[in-house]
């Protein structure tokens, strides 16, 4: 992320966008490995971590000034778009244990098929 000052709802809605991007891409790479298009689903979800990682360095920021004595403003707002990106990372993490299911299964699936 640029080193750039950003007003609380500038704030706000970048993580959301971000989280919201995140979160659409992992689900997408899910149908992707359903279908057994494991590496497209590899490349959806590092773009996904990708997005993370800016709504990460905004969030570290936040943290690092706070730690500064500097007080953060936590509006509904705020707290409605850490809602948005911890759902983002549970999703995140949840579909690459189920990418990892669907390639397990679709291995066993060979193995009794040349059985």
């Amino acid at each position: 992320m640029e080193a750039k000052i950003m007003g609380l709802e500038e704030i706000v809605f970048t993580i959301i966008s971000h989280a919201g991007s995140a979160k659409s891409m992992c689900f997408e790479a899910l149908r992707l490995a359903r279908n057994g298009d494991f590496q497209t689903a590899e490349a959806l979800i590092n773009k996904a971590k990708e997005e993370l990682y800016e709504t990460h360095d905004i969030q570290n920021n936040m943290i690092q000034k706070e730690a500064c004595g500097e007080r953060q403003e936590v509006t509904l707002l705020l707290m409605h778009a850490e809602d948005h990106l911890m759902n983002a990372m549970l999703a995140k993490d949840l579909i690459e244990e189920m990418i990892e299911m669907y390639k397990e299964n679709k291995k066993y699936r060979e193995m009794l098929i040349n059985d």
